[in-house]
């Protein structure tokens, strides 16, 4: 099963559409990142000449022209691509989808997200049917969530709309948010993990013996037990080689026992490195 996935490897989607396994990533000048967004497009472009098609941006990040603009330098037509982008806790839903793609000069996305749950049913379920609008407008193909927990989804469930097609979480061994992860399983919700590779804090025993054993780095390692777990895993890098390495999952797989050691780590939410407002009410 797992022998077979490739870099062009997908899940589907609710809606129908597929969604590449593996995400690049281009938060860059974000947050407490310490790269400036001038690194986007150089380090987008030599990712799509790597083989990456799914793209993941944001209107926080304040980088979704230098996306648009790499898409087109790089020649690659816009269909074969998987573009996400997400609007920002407090922005209007619908508004911000329409920002989006006037700033990176696309038609349509294939995915838009809610970044983070914003405070209040009222307020949450709002920004929601805002998506819902775009998405029958045809300027979405998809919608999904960010951070969102159980009872957040569950009032969307509640409200009698449509479900996410994606939620967007901290996952790595670390950090397994278990209890959302088995629900949006069963409810048909592709899970999507970013800090994969924990932001580079790769000394733990386990991590390196399997490194070694592997002969791979610690960074292939944890995203192969994210793919083999059945999550579309979200890379970011701005140096060349890194990007292709985190690209170079397809001629190993992780035993079962060894999947068992990694997953055997986790220390629950002890074990996010990032901001997490799931808990938001």
């Amino acid at each position: 099963m797992f022998s077979n996935l490739t870099l062009q490897s997908t899940f589907k989607l609710s809606t129908g559409y597929e969604i590449p396994r593996l995400g690049f990533g281009v938060a860059y000048g974000f947050g407490k990142t310490e790269d400036p967004v001038e690194l986007t497009k150089p380090a987008l472009l030599e990712a799509l000449k790597v083989g990456y098609i799914h793209v993941d941006t944001a209107h926080m990040y304040r980088n979704e022209k230098e996306v648009g603009d790499a898409v087109r330098e790089s020649g690659i037509d816009r269909f074969k691509l998987f573009i996400t982008s997400k609007v920002p806790e407090n922005g209007d839903a619908y508004t911000s989808v329409d920002q989006s793609l006037k700033a990176l000069g696309f038609d349509y996305l294939d995915l838009f997200l809610i970044h983070s749950p914003p405070r209040g049913t009222q307020a949450r379920l709002n920004m929601w049917k805002g998506l819902i609008e775009a998405k029958a407008a045809g300027k979405v193909r998809s919608i999904g969530v960010s951070n969102y927990n159980i009872h957040h989804i569950e009032e969307i469930k509640k409200a009698g709309l449509e479900l996410p097609s994606m939620n967007q979480l901290e996952i790595h061994p670390f950090c397994q948010q278990r209890p959302i992860v088995e629900y949006c399983k069963a409810n048909g919700i592709v899970l999507e993990a970013y800090c994969p590779v924990v932001r580079g804090r790769l000394d733990h025993p386990v991590i390196i013996e399997l490194a070694a054993k592997y002969k791979r780095d610690a960074a292939q390692i944890l995203l192969r037990w994210s793919l083999q777990q059945g999550f579309v895993a979200l890379v970011r890098s701005s140096r060349s080689e890194r990007i292709a390495s985190n690209a170079a999952l397809y001629d190993f797989v992780l035993e079962d026992n060894d999947v068992a050691k990694l997953t055997a780590l986790d220390q629950g939410t002890k074990g996010a490195i990032s901001w997490n407002p799931i808990d938001v009410e």
